[in-house]
Order: C-alpha cells, then sequence, then structure tokens
C-alpha cells in the first residue's frame, strides 16, 4: 500500500510569501495616501510593487482585502491593550481619563492617515465601508472594556453601567471626537488630549 505523501512545507517560502505581502501592503498604503484609494487600482499596486498583478491578488485578495491588511498592520501597533493594562493602576478616576486620552490620543496621531482614507472612502466603496465598521466594531470594543474596569473598580457613580459608560468615552474619546477637534477646528494634539481628558472625567463623575 502506497503511504500518503503529507503536504510539503517550506519555511524559506512562506518567509518569501510574507515579505511579498508586507510589501504590497506598503506600497498600497502609500499609493492610497497620495492618490486616494478610489483612484488606485490594482494594477497600479503590482506595478509599483514590482510584481505581476495575479500575485497581488494571490497575496492579499481583493482591493477591500489590501484595504483591510494596511488596517490589521496598524491595528496590531494600537496602544490599546497597553493602555487597558494600566487602568488597574489608575487610582480614581481622573487618573484614568488621562490614561485613556494619551492612549487614544497617541494611537489617532500616528494613523491620523490612515483613518482619514478611510473617513474619505467608506461613502463610495462597500469594501473601504466594510473596513472602517470593522475598525469602529474593535475600537468601540476597547472603550467597552476600560468602561468594565471603570465600573468594577468603582470609579463612576452607580447609576452609570458599563454600556452607559462605553457610550461617554466613546463620546469624548471616538474616532469623531479626535477628528472634529484636530482636523476640522485645527487643535494641536497636546490641548486637544487635555481638554478630552477633562470632559472624559466631567461626564463620567456626573
Amino acid at each position: 500500500m502506497d503511504t500518503p505523501s503529507r503536504p510539503y512545507h517550506s519555511p524559506r517560502r512562506h518567509q518569501e510569501a510574507q515579505r511579498t505581502r508586507q510589501d504590497i501592503l506598503r506600497t498600497a498604503r502609500d499609493l492610497f495616501l497620495a492618490h486616494g484609494y478610489d483612484r488606485v487600482t490594482m494594477a497600479d499596486i503590482a506595478r509599483e510593487t514590482g510584481i505581476a498583478v495575479k500575485t497581488v491578488y494571490a497575496s492579499v485578495g481583493t482591493k477591500s482585502g489590501v484595504l483591510q491588511g494596511v488596517l490589521a498592520g496598524e491595528v496590531a501597533e494600537s496602544r490599546s491593550v497597553e493602555t487597558l493594562a494600566q487602568l488597574p493602576l489608575a487610582p480614581d478616576l481622573e487618573s484614568a481619563m488621562r490614561l485613556v486620552a494619551r492612549g487614544t490620543r497617541d494611537d489617532h496621531e500616528r494613523f491620523a492617515p490612515t483613518v482619514g482614507l478611510l473617513a474619505s472612502a467608506k461613502d463610495s466603496d462597500d469594501g473601504a465601508k466594510q473596513v472602517w465598521d470593522s475598525m469602529v466594531v474593535q475600537y468601540r470594543g476597547a472603550l467597552h472594556t476600560t468602561a468594565e474596569h471603570l465600573v468594577g473598580r468603582g470609579l463612576v457613580p452607580p447609576h452609570l453601567d458599563v454600556d452607559a459608560t462605553a457610550d461617554r468615552l466613546w463620546f469624548c474619546f471616538g474616532l469623531a471626537a479626535w477628528r472634529t477637534l484636530i482636523v476640522d477646528c485645527g487643535w494641536d494634539y497636546d490641548t486637544a488630549e487635555d481638554w478630552l481628558a477633562r470632559q472624559g472625567v466631567t461626564m463620567l463623575a456626573d
């Protein structure tokens, strides 16, 4: 009886595939930011990366898959995990809000170009809208976990449950809050961070 052959896995080939994928995502991000998501084609990405179009599709899938990959790489660098780890050390609500303001500020400051890219593309492209919605779900999830910490430690009034606390955190530190102050109003990040932290205290201490 013939022995079934095992699938061959080459670590070197896997590493090369990962490098190709990262090259595609870096190139795509630069093109999206320079020309806008709608105007960049998969052929553009392939040409700038120096590979065949079919290789781009095989590595990252559709154009929205490229955008999802770009976002996933930045989400992996988010400070949300670090911020959540520090919350149990905050002695009071004000200290906790300072931590949340700093953590969300760092993410917005680093990832502002990508957030702006998604914001401009989501209304005209279903793929971009899906990526935006996914980002919002993850962001709100992190703030909901923050709310659980605050409620569990008794740092907010008893009448505020986890959902009510999370809603107020989203209002103070969500995507719209930062973009309104930084993009629409032209505030600098230091001023916005301080003001949002104080607003968080006001809204959650009531």
